[in-house]
Order: structure tokens, then C-alpha cells, then sequence
């Protein structure tokens, strides 16, 4: 992945997290923000819709409210390799409508996405998931269960 890609992550992150916080009432109990700008690692034999995965560049903006509601931004990039050896870049964009501050630390959200295969078909609204910790995230995209991915480069918040 390159340093360009992760800066654009960076800066995406810098974005998703602030924009919630001006549009957002302030909560009176607690509420629990992620944010990130990092690279993931996916275990060996790790898929996704036939196409091998290496690796993921995300960016995480979100607000996790005691009620289960949350507000904010997920997009990743999955780094695969097309059945013809080729890169192929399969991108998730999901907006954030509910989520869990859980008791080991983790927080676990979810919403709606766009997801585009980045194999010239055009994109298609799924459901998806995620649980995050400092370390690393797990995500579901539709009814599709992905290895946790450990974090690579970069930082995730969770406070």
C-alpha cells in the first residue's frame, strides 16, 4: 500500500471525525468515539467474493451513544488480487447508524454501504458491521464474515 493511499486515509479519517462532532448534539451520558486512519493485514487464505485479500487501508469517524444509536463514516479499501493477477481494490463507503461501546474495550457498529468490487460492475447497497479495537478490526460485508485484520500502519481511537 502506499504512502499516498494511507495519507488519504489519514486525512478521510480527519474528515469523518469531525464532521459528526458539528452536527451532533451534545449527549448527557457518555459516548464513545472511533477514530482511525490505519492499515489493516489480513491472515493468509483470507477472501472476499472469490478475490483474494492481502491487506486494507480505513478510515473511521464515528460516535457510539449509550442508546445503541450512532452517527458516522466507515470507508475501507480491501486490497485483493483478480483472478488474472492484477490488482483489484474492492472499496466499502457505509455510513453509520448504530453501535456498541462492549465491555472489553471493543466498540461494534453498523450500518449501510456502498460497496464497489472495483471490477468495473457498478456498486451495490449491503448492509455491513464491524468491530474495532485498538489493534485491529473485524468486518461483515452483507451475510459475509472477514478474518479480524490486525493493524498494519496507522492509529485507531477508541475513547
Amino acid at each position: 500500500m502506499t504512502m499516498k493511499r494511507i495519507a488519504l486515509v489519514f486525512v478521510l479519517a480527519t474528515v469523518f471525525a469531525a464532521a459528526p462532532l458539528s452536527s451532533v448534539p451534545v449527549a448527557a451520558a457518555a459516548e464513545t468515539q472511533v477514530s482511525a486512519a490505519a492499515a489493516g493485514i489480513f491472515p493468509d487464505g483470507a477472501t472476499f467474493g472469490g478475490i483474494p485479500l492481502q491487506g486494507s487501508t480505513f478510515g473511521i469517524g464515528v460516535i457510539v451513544y449509550p442508546d445503541g444509536t450512532a452517527t458516522g463514516d466507515f470507508e475501507i479499501v480491501l486490497a485483493g488480487t483478480s483472478a488474472v493477477g492484477q490488482p483489484q481494490d474492492i472499496t466499502l463507503v457505509g455510513k453509520v447508524t448504530a453501535g456498541t461501546a462492549n465491555p472489553d474495550g471493543s466498540v461494534s457498529f453498523s450500518g449501510t454501504a456502498a460497496l464497489d468490487m472495483g471490477d468495473g460492475s457498478l456498486p451495490v447497497s449491503v448492509p455491513f458491521a464491524a468491530v474495532v479495537t485498538t489493534g485491529g478490526l473485524q468486518l461483515t460485508i452483507g451475510t459475509t464474515v472477514l478474518p479480524t485484520q490486525t493493524l498494519g500502519a496507522g492509529d485507531i481511537f477508541i475513547g
